[in-house]
């Protein structure tokens, strides 16, 4: 017996599941008090936030919190494991794109935008001296896909902590647990929408146990302009939104933030992404944009079967990458 509740934040959906049914309070406050700390350090759609203020610091040094750092320092962390594949100077490609207010906001409509094809400024333009953060003046940080990531794996270690029982996070297509899991492992239906009903073909159930579980898609974060369909995974070498070959990627590893991290560079990477995942033994779940699915490096391809959590990014190999 679980308990489970959920609610809207951030443009997408927040899940909470506990194996003791009686402490689901004591979690909830809990993943509050994370989420309100990660909006107050890194929503790029608060003009309060420190990530803003950082933005519109025009290359002045900038004092932030520790977790702010924390986050910025996993994001470069990111960038370097996914041979820059995920970058967080994509802030100003995103507002260039039409993503320029939070996703719930975005709709349909009005001219195509003119975009540039040119390489982002790259993670290694960002200064980062304890907890004092320079950018290039024309660089704009967008976090997005670490601090989801990250929030959901300190809210799932703080929640355990606090009431010593099994806890799933779940934030949109990112997926933390701690603790014991129930009998037989968290039950998980991955799908391309996380708003999903379960009636698409491709849909899986999977278990796990440990770790985290990320889906990163080009179906769900995307509008129209014009006669352009955009979406929200950027691909750092043009700038522009990634021209990919999948439109859903899911992979499982040691944390929250290493699956998402995964599954956003497979995006990116395209079919590339195949070697690349099984190199690193990173279980994965790669659907073509006509539907077709892969299963990689010991992700199950029977419905409700287990998939083990990856290495971390500490881990993976270090050669070759570029910012």
């Amino acid at each position: 017996m679980t308990g489970a509740l959920s609610f809207p934040v951030w443009g997408t959906t927040a899940r909470l599941l506990v194996t003791d049914p009686k402490r689901l309070d004591a979690a909830r406050a809990a993943l509050d008090a994370e989420l309100t700390a990660m909006g107050t350090a890194c929503d790029r759609f608060r003009a309060e936030s420190e990530l803003s203020r950082l933005n519109a610091a025009g290359g002045r040094p900038v004092q932030v919190s520790a977790l702010f750092a924390r986050t910025l320092k996993r994001a470069l962390e990111v960038a370097e494991a996914t041979d820059g594949m995920v970058d967080p100077t994509v802030g100003a490609a995103l507002v260039a794109a039409g993503y320029d207010r939070d996703i719930a906001e975005v709709r349909d409509g009005g001219p195509a935008p003119r975009l540039v094809r040119r390489r982002v400024a790259g993670w290694r333009t960002v200064r980062l001296d304890g907890q004092v953060v320079r950018l290039p003046r024309s660089v704009r940080l967008d976090l997005g896909a670490t601090a989801k990531a990250l929030a959901a794996d300190r809210a799932a270690a703080r929640a355990f902590a606090d009431t010593g029982c099994g806890v799933l996070i779940g934030l949109g297509g990112d997926i933390a647990v701690s603790g014991p899991p129930p009998d037989g492992g968290w039950r998980i239906r991955v799908t391309d929408d996380h708003r999903d009903d379960g009636s698409d073909a491709s849909d899986q159930e999977v278990v796990i146990t440990t770790g985290g579980l990320a889906t990163s898609s080009v179906t769900v974060r995307c509008w129209r302009r014009g006669d352009q369909r955009l979406h929200h995974i950027i691909d750092p070498a043009t700038g522009i939104p990634a021209a990919s070959c999948w439109r859903t990627a899911s992979v499982a590893a040691a944390t929250c933030v290493d699956a998402n991290a995964a599954a956003t560079a497979a995006l990116v990477k395209g079919w590339n992404a195949i070697p690349w995942l099984a190199d690193l033994r990173l279980p994965a779940r790669l659907v073509r944009l006509d539907g077709r699915a892969f299963a990689l490096a010991g992700w199950p391809e029977e419905t409700a079967a287990a998939v083990a959590a990856g290495p971390s990014t500490d881990e993976w190999p270090s050669g070759g990458r570029s910012g």
